[in-house]
C-alpha cells in the first residue's frame, strides 16, 4: 500500500505594504517561506524552509533523495500539521542507522540552504541511466509550456520552479523557495503515482504497481544545475535535465561522469547544452526566427 497522507493547505502568498519609486503605497504580493520540521517515527530529522504548496510530497521526496529510504512502501503515513510547523513520518519498519547515516551534513548551494546527509558523491558510481533522447523541437516546446505556465513567480516573484515532462507534456509543476525543495517534491509526486496510474494523473494504491520511470522524462528547473540537482535527478532515473540558469563546475563534472545531458540558458529559442549531446538531437533549423516584413507576411 502507498503511505497515506494528508492534505495540508497554507497561504502561498502573502500582501504587504511596498513604497514604490514614485514615492507610492501600494499592496504586493510576496511568497509566504514558512518552516516546516520533519520527525521520523518521533525522531526530529530536520527543518526545512518552504512554500508548503504539497508538503506531503516534499517530506515523501525529501526521504528519497536523502537515501534514507528505499521504496514509497517503506513509508506507512505522513501528516502535516501547520499550526506546529511539522511532519510526522510512520514508517513501516524504521530506518536502518539513521543516527549514523544523519550525522555527516554538508550544506548545498540551494536557495534556503539546503542538506544532503553523507558524502554528496557516495551513491553516483551505482547509477547507470537509461538511453533517452529529446529532439530540439520538444526542447523548445518545454520552454514555452514554462513560460505560459501560471505561477507564484509571476505574481510575487522570489520562488523557484520544477517541473516534469514526457516529451512536450508537462506532468507536474512544482514551485517554492528553493529548488532543492521543488525537485524533492517532485520526487515524492512521482512515487504516489506509479507508472500504472501514471497516465491518468491518479495515485494508485496497488502495491504491485511498477514506480514511475525517469526513463522517457526530462526535469526542468529555472534554477542553476548545481551537482545537488544533478544528482537528484539522476536518482530518479530522469537523463535529461534542462535549466534557464547556467551549471556550476561540480555539477557539469558529475553530469558528464554519469553521461546526462545538461541543457541551460534555455530560453525562447537559445540554449547550450553542457554535457551528454549525443542525448540531444540537434534541428539547427529551428534556431532561426523566421523574418516578418511590414505588412505581417514571413
Amino acid at each position: 500500500m502507498l503511505p497515506r497522507l494528508t492534505q495540508a493547505q497554507a497561504p502561498l502568498t502573502h500582501h504587504v505594504e511596498v513604497v514604490n519609486e514614485r514615492g507610492e503605497t501600494e499592496q504586493v504580493q510576496i511568497p509566504a517561506e514558512r518552516p516546516l520540521t520533519i520527525y521520523v517515527d518521533k525522531r526530529e530529522l530536520v527543518t526545512l524552509m518552504t512554500l508548503g504548496a504539497q508538503p506531503e510530497l516534499l517530506v515523501l521526496g525529501y526521504l528519497r533523495n536523502q537515501r534514507l529510504v528505499e521504496s514509497v512502501f517503506d513509508i506507512e503515513s505522513i501528516t502535516v500539521d501547520w499550526e506546529v510547523h511539522a511532519a510526522a513520518v510512520r514508517t513501516r519498519h524504521g530506518i536502518a542507522r539513521i543516527e549514523e547515516r544523519t550525522a555527516s551534513k554538508v550544506v548545498t548551494t540551494g536557495c534556503g540552504q539546503g542538506s544532503v546527509f553523507g558524502g554528496l558523491m557516495d551513491e553516483v558510481d551505482r547509477i547507470a541511466l537509461p538511453d533517452a533522447q529529446l529532439t530540439q523541437a520538444q526542447l523548445y516546446g518545454i520552454v514555452n509550456a514554462i513560460r505560459l505556465k501560471e505561477s507564484t513567480y509571476k505574481s510575487a516573484g522570489s520562488v523557484h520552479g520544477c517541473a516534469l515532462f514526457q516529451g512536450e507534456e508537462l506532468l507536474t509543476f512544482v514551485e517554492d523557495v528553493g529548488r532543492h525543495n521543488a525537485i524533492d517534491t517532485i520526487a515524492g509526486w512521482m512515487w504516489m503515482n506509479p507508472e500504472a496510474a501514471a497516465a491518468d494523473g491518479v495515485a494508485s494504491d496497488n502495491a504491485s504497481a511498477a514506480p514511475m520511470s525517469g526513463t522517457d522524462k526530462v526535469f526542468y528547473t529555472t534554477g542553476r544545475l548545481t551537482s545537488e540537482m544533478v544528482i537528484k535527478s539522476a536518482q530518479m532515473g530522469v537523463p535529461i535535465v534542462v535549466s534557464r540558469s547556467g551549471m556550476t563546475q561540480m555539477g557539469h563534472a558529475v553530469a558528464q561522469q554519469l553521461g546526462l545531458c545538461a541543457i541551460g540558458r534555455a530560453t525562447n529559442r537559445r540554449f547550450v547544452c553542457y554535457s551528454g549531446a549525443h542525448r540531444l538531437v540537434l534541428q539547427p533549423e529551428l534556431a532561426v526566427v523566421p523574418a516578418v516584413r511590414a505588412g505581417g507576411e514571413v
